[in-house]
């Protein structure tokens, strides 16, 4: 009976490892890796937390949705075409909740993303964070958020995501050294990172949300004025962009996932305007897994790293997402930070 069941296993492992799939015995499975254990979905929005008027306000229908959607539809192409975020991808209930586990944040998707290696994720946090940011910044579950309680803390991705790139810049930067800081967010989403570091961050003066997709300016524009950020941070709608930058110069751009989700026409184009402004520091995330032998891939599967060197900018770090090797392996959604400086030539041209 014993060979007949080795034979039978061999054969249909032999059948499902082309999915990607393989037959493993139920008593070496963990609970969280059980079928049974995973997330059922997204909140809808009437059973996640919201704040009054945001059903009322966060509507296909509004008006400036409406507005900005037209406003794009005639901007540039070059930025504006889609390649994975098409009209359909943001769902109408997607909207007011806009922080739950969709297009904007994968929170049980994507590499170890499960319970524990959040919790593997916070306690790492907790051994490097020498500024104390899990304490200063917290978590409310709004908008249908994804939280974990480890130690009487609530976390989520949008969190402690927030707080591994602040640590970055801080590392290569002295981000929280520094006063009169200027940043520009390209592909800010909601604003998730902009709601964190102009709260942690004592000398971030002006905070700039861009997005080439209408919908998520529209959110992100709500999303800090409900956050009370309107003095440090704004949303500016993409045919606003340049303008912006001509009146309030920044020191660091940001890209983090989203150059993952576009082609390199689109990539280009932003590089190029960073170059025209003169911004002195470039910050990029990939997707987990978007690398190949030293190359960053857009979405159709082109280096985009030669674009952005040659535009001027050199690699001056790179840093795996969790310092420490096993932990880089098993935590949530492993990937790398970069950041890249504008080499401005001299006036003799050496």
């Amino acid at each position: 009976m014993g060979a007949v069941r080795r034979r039978t296993e061999r054969i249909f492992n032999s059948l499902v490892k082309r999915y990607g799939l393989e037959l493993v015995p139920s008593d070496v499975v963990y609970d969280w890796q059980r079928l049974s254990a995973l997330p059922t979905g997204p909140p809808a929005p009437e059973d996640a937390v919201l704040p009054a008027g945001a059903l009322e306000y966060l509507r296909p229908d509004n008006p400036r949705l409406v507005d900005l959607r037209d406003r794009y539809k005639a901007f540039d192409s070059r930025v504006t075409t889609p390649a994975l975020w098409t009209e359909d991808i943001v769902r109408p209930q997607d909207i007011p909740t806009f922080r739950a586990d969709n297009a904007y944040v994968w929170q049980h998707r994507g590499p170890n993303m499960q319970e524990t290696a959040y919790a593997l994720t916070e306690f790492y946090i907790r051994s490097i964070d020498v500024l104390g940011l899990l304490e200063k910044l917290s978590e409310d579950e709004l908008f249908g958020a994804s939280t974990f309680v480890f130690d009487q803390h609530v976390v989520s991705r949008d969190l402690l995501d927030s707080i591994l790139e602040m640590y970055f810049l801080e590392r290569h930067l002295g981000l929280f050294s520094r006063d009169g800081f200027n940043v520009l967010d390209i592909g800010a989403g909601y604003g998730r990172l902009a709601h964190r570091m102009t709260t942690a961050v004592p000398g971030v003066s002006s905070y700039l949300c861009t997005d080439g997709i209408a919908v998520s300016t529209f959110i992100c524009e709500y999303y800090l004025s409900f956050r009370g950020l309107s003095d440090k941070a704004r949303a500016v709608p993409l045919d606003e962009v340049e303008s912006a930058l001509e009146t309030q110069p920044v020191d660091l751009a940001i890209n983090v996932h989203s150059f993952s989700e576009c082609t390199l026409a689109t990539i280009e184009w932003w590089i190029s305007l960073l170059e025209r402004r003169d911004v002195r520091y470039f910050m990029l995330v990939p997707h987990s897994g978007t690398t190949h032998k030293g190359e960053l891939l857009s979405y159709d599967g082109k280096d985009f790293g030669s674009v952005i060197e040659s535009h001027g900018y050199r690699l001056i770090a790179k840093d795996p997402k969790f310092g420490d090797p096993i932990v880089q392996n098993f935590a949530i959604n492993p990937t790398y930070h970069y950041l890249f400086e504008r080499q401005v030539a001299s006036a003799t041209g050496s």
